[in-house]
């Protein structure tokens, strides 16, 4: 029986060969679809599982009296904590960040990189979190100047030499300090702490390692720069611990600044538990939905594709089934043969949407930012339930389809009173309207998606990035005679021509803050005014001019105020966001008022105006501009011809004064726009989708098109005889499902504006 069903499906899948081919073609794009972007989904929700003690390790998170989190504590707080409740069972810290800077094989001095992704972890790391360490062994990282390099690291400093027990040399705000290479680790793609390289922290235990950065102190409770988790004892109630350390940040925090400790389970650092989490993660669970639900749409999509196309032919095999009554067929076995049929095409378009995601997964993976497979789908038990989905959905169409052809009544079928029926004509019209609703709201989403994103990336932000290239300053070489060659270098910037303006900082717009800090006050502050965070944003005399950033009120820093240590200096400038903040009436007022922080008082020489120092997804941040000749930044503002000559000349006068330092450079409007990658990935992941769902939707209005004209072949033929041109004919035939797809668009059009929010 299932192979003479076998046989008749197949003989029939021949027979109706365009049919087949849409019905195929639709059902392989939709599953393809729906495999890629459940292979994104299962890689998000999978990202983090990996270790071993997820469940009982928990995130320290800072609270502000707004509800915003950051998970940069103080490192102190990590063993006041354990030594104060007995269901901490071990602790980690480590940094992102703070320890960045350049680093450079001993025994190879071309071999010299500026790292971002590395920084300094506590020496139980490799215990505490499960990464796989290949070779040395992990309890090494316990002693000071040690690091470990990731695969990529090791391959980058090492090539194929077996780096355990090497050396490498870190240049960074620490100074200089050389480190033995004592491990190799693995890091698997679906993780939030990624590293290159990883530091011993127990190296900055020793107060001479620090190079008089104090703050950097591991048992300091001031400076928040580190991240913090917390392994707890089974059985453990987090919320109770959450309030006990609360409890001790006020009994041991002298100055009250309002924040209050969280802790966050560590499978919800990458995606929040539910869309009311409003702790801070890594990963958007918002969208993660979205392209969840999008997937489903497109294989309803090609499912709704199916049925239209079968039920609309089945009319065509009225007779056989009429013929296969009479002979005695059951409708039980007309059931399963039609479902035969079904399932046999869904099993070929799924093997057509294997062959086709292998073929679209390198394009994929470059819109997404990600290295996915088939095999991403094995990381998270989603792919059970979409596999499920799968199956479910193929049941269900075939089910539909193989009953609605099993009901013709023999009597009326033999007769061909089917042929002159109506009967589904409602049904298919529904369907392709909503086929097309979904398409249509998806690409308008798109749009508006796009439009919002081309609106960040074009906004007047009040700051002029265009022209300006950035490049990185120096750290290999600050002795005593780095001031000199400094002011050497900058004396020689000077003089070319091609240079129009330039300028020194600590900070850059689209790179964040040098830091954040509290307890500001006027004289005309209310109770808790100091609790309110503030940004600071070190800057020379030439900053605002090189950004062309206007000032609303007072006067610019002096070549001379930038040169005064910090501790020495009493001025500041403030955006118009920190005036409002302070409470000053207006700009003017500021001017006559000194400010207070902490015991210093302040004089308030400038008011800026507002910019968006970050994305436009932020609301513009109070910022303090504090003056300071700090070379973390070099910003020069060049002339747009030759511009690859100029780089070239700018990167021999670098060479000349900062030997053994890489000479970085990146464009700031490019490195400002960074800030949308994520947003720019999503416009081209729902456009791909979009496009995607319209294709196959067009595809099903193709296959009911012709079956329409084969359905009304001796009208049209009437017609022509009678006169009637090719163009009324068109017109005649496409009018019908011109309207069902301008009831799509009334359809999508709210739904799409509503969603886009």
């Amino acid at each position: 029986m299932f192979k003479n069903n076998f046989k008749i499906a197949f003989r029939n899948l021949k027979r109706n060969k365009l049919y087949s081919f849409i019905n195929i073609s639709g059902l392989a794009m939709g599953i393809a679809a729906f495999l890629l972007i459940l292979e994104y989904v299962s890689f998000e929700k999978s990202v983090n599982g990996f270790h071993k003690n997820i469940s009982s390790i928990y995130r320290l998170l800072n609270e502000n009296t707004k509800g915003q989190t950051w998970p940069q504590v103080e490192p102190g707080w990590a063993q006041k904590a354990k030594e104060s409740f007995a269901e901490i069972k071990d602790y980690c810290r480590f940094e992102e960040g703070v320890g960045q800077g350049i680093v450079q094989r001993s025994d190879k001095k071309d071999a010299t990189f500026r790292e971002v992704n590395m920084g300094y972890a506590e020496g139980n790391f490799f215990q505490f979190f499960s990464f796989n360490v290949l070779k040395g062994n992990a309890a090494e990282f316990k002693k000071p100047n040690v690091v470990f390099l990731s695969e990529a690291g090791a391959k980058k400093y090492f090539a194929n030499e077996n780096p355990v027990g090497k050396s490498l040399v870190l240049f960074n705000q620490f100074g200089k300090a050389t480190y033995s290479v004592e491990g190799v680790f693995s890091i698997p793609a679906n993780s939030d702490i990624r590293y290159d390289l990883v530091f011993s922290l127990e190296t900055l235990k020793n107060p001479a390692n620090l190079n008089d950065n104090g703050w950097a102190r591991l048992d300091n409770l001031s400076s928040q720069y580190i991240n913090t988790y917390f392994l707890l004892s089974d059985g453990a109630d987090y919320k109770k611990t959450e309030q006990k350390l609360i409890s001790l940040r006020n009994e041991l925090k002298k100055d009250k600044d309002g924040i209050v400790f969280r802790l966050q389970p560590f499978a919800n650092v990458h995606l929040p538990a539910s869309f009311s989490d409003n702790y801070q993660t890594t990963g958007n669970l918002k969208y993660v939905y979205i392209l969840g639900i999008i997937a489903l749409l497109i294989l309803a999509i090609a499912w709704f594709n199916y049925i239209n196309l079968s039920t609309a032919n089945s009319l065509k095999r009225a007779s056989e089934v009429g013929v296969r009554k009479v002979v005695g067929a059951t409708q039980q076995s007309l059931v399963f043969q039609f479902l035969g049929e079904s399932l046999l095409v869904n099993c070929i378009g799924f093997v057509m949407a294997l062959v086709l995601v292998q073929l679209i997964q390198p394009l994929f993976n470059d819109i997404i930012g990600k290295e996915l497979s088939l095999r991403s789908l094995i990381n998270n038990p989603v792919w059970i339930m979409g596999l499920g989905l799968l199956l479910l959905g193929s049941l269900v169409s075939g089910a539909y389809t193989a009953f609605s052809l099993s009901n013709f009544k023999p009597v009326e079928t033999l007769k061909g009173k089917l042929n002159k029926s109506a009967k589904g004509a409602t049904l298919r019209k529904s369907l392709v309207v909503f086929q097309f609703s979904i398409s249509i709201a998806l690409l308008l989403a798109t749009a508006l998606i796009y439009r919002q994103l081309n609106y960040m990336q074009n906004q007047n932000l009040g700051v002029n990035t265009e022209q300006l290239v950035i490049i990185r300053g120096p750290e290999v070489g600050r002795d005593s005679t780095y001031s000199q060659r400094r002011t050497a270098f900058w004396n020689d910037i000077t003089q070319q021509s091609f240079i129009k303006d330039y300028s020194l900082s600590g900070t850059i717009p689209g790179n964040g803050y040098n830091f954040a800090t509290s307890g500001f006050t006027q004289p005309g502050s209310k109770k808790g005014d100091e609790l309110k965070s503030y940004s600071f944003a070190i800057i020379d005399s030439r900053y605002l001019n090189t950004y062309q950033i206007p000032l609303k009120a007072g006067r610019n820093f002096t070549e001379a105020e930038t040169g005064v240590e910090w501790n020495d200096n009493s001025k500041v400038m403030l955006n118009e966001k920190a005036i409002e903040e302070l409470g000053f009436a207006s700009a003017e007022d500021a001017l006559r008022t000194k400010i207070q922080w902490d015991e210093r008082q302040l004089e308030v020489i400038g008011v800026v105006k507002n910019y968006h120092h970050t994305s436009l997804q932020r609301a513009i941040d109070p910022i303090i501009f504090y003056p300071q000749n700090n070379s973390a930044y070099f910003s020069l503002r060049l002339s747009t011809n030759k511009l690859q000559n100029s780089i070239a000349k700018l990167e021999t006068i670098y060479k000349r004064y900062f030997t053994d330092n890489p000479f970085e450079y990146y464009f700031a409007d490019e490195n400002f726009n960074r800030q949308y990658i994520t947003e720019q990935q999503y416009s081209r992941l729902f456009t791909t989708a979009s496009i995607w769902a319209i294709i196959i939707a067009c595809l099903g209005l193709f296959g009911l098109a012709t079956y329409t004209v084969e359905t009304r072949t001796k009208e049209i033929g009437v017609r022509k005889v009678l006169g009637a041109s090719v163009f009324t004919i068109t017109q005649l035939l496409s009018k019908d499902f011109l309207k069902l797809v301008c009831i799509a668009i009334v359809i999508a059009s709210p739904i799409a504006w509503y969603v886009r929010t």
